[in-house]
């Protein structure tokens, strides 16, 4: 068993919203590794950061990645750091990954400066440039896909996914 699809990209970038609207258009399910992760610790993602810090919380990841990706036939989103993991990024060797991109203002439009964002706590623009410095090439190693974000409402970044994939709807 394995996805259909697999999203990535960095976090607020709309994995989740457009992994709905696919998961809809195809007829197949949908999941959410960071939901995973919630359910499974009882806490939010912020709280397993500032609790037990970032390797910690990757090695939590790690775990939930595998069983999502050996055990879900319908679309999958994964959280923005996912892709570090060398051994994450040979288990989507082989996959139809979508990277949805996005630009750094549009980034923290999205994200806002409220929202519970561990790893954009201080400075989210200049945080939020350095982990795309660090992530935008592993995003792309992982990516059959890149479909850019900006400007555009979830339903068109679905449909340029599918079109990007040549995926018929249900």
């Amino acid at each position: 068993m394995s996805p259909v699809l697999v999203l990535v990209g960095p976090m607020g970038v709309g994995k989740s919203t457009v992994g709905h609207l696919l998961a809809e258009r195809l007829g197949v399910g949908y999941r959410d590794t960071d939901d995973d992760i919630v359910a499974a610790e009882g806490r939010t993602v912020a709280d397993i950061f500032v609790d037990e810090g970032e390797a910690a919380f990757r090695a939590i990841e790690k775990r939930a990645v595998h069983s999502a990706v050996t055990g879900h036939d319908g679309v999958l989103a994964l959280g923005g750091g996912a892709v570090l993991d060398a051994d994450t990024r040979a288990l989507l060797a082989g996959q139809r990954v979508v990277y949805l991109s996005m630009d750094v203002e549009e980034a923290v439009r999205r994200t806002g400066l409220g929202v519970a964002r561990p790893l954009l706590a201080v400075n989210p623009r200049k945080q939020w440039r350095e982990l795309m410095e660090a992530r935008r090439h592993l995003y792309e190693e992982v990516a059959t896909a890149v479909v850019p974000t900006d400007g555009h409402t979830p339903e068109e970044v679905a449909e340029a996914a599918l079109d990007a994939l040549e995926l018929k709807e249900a």
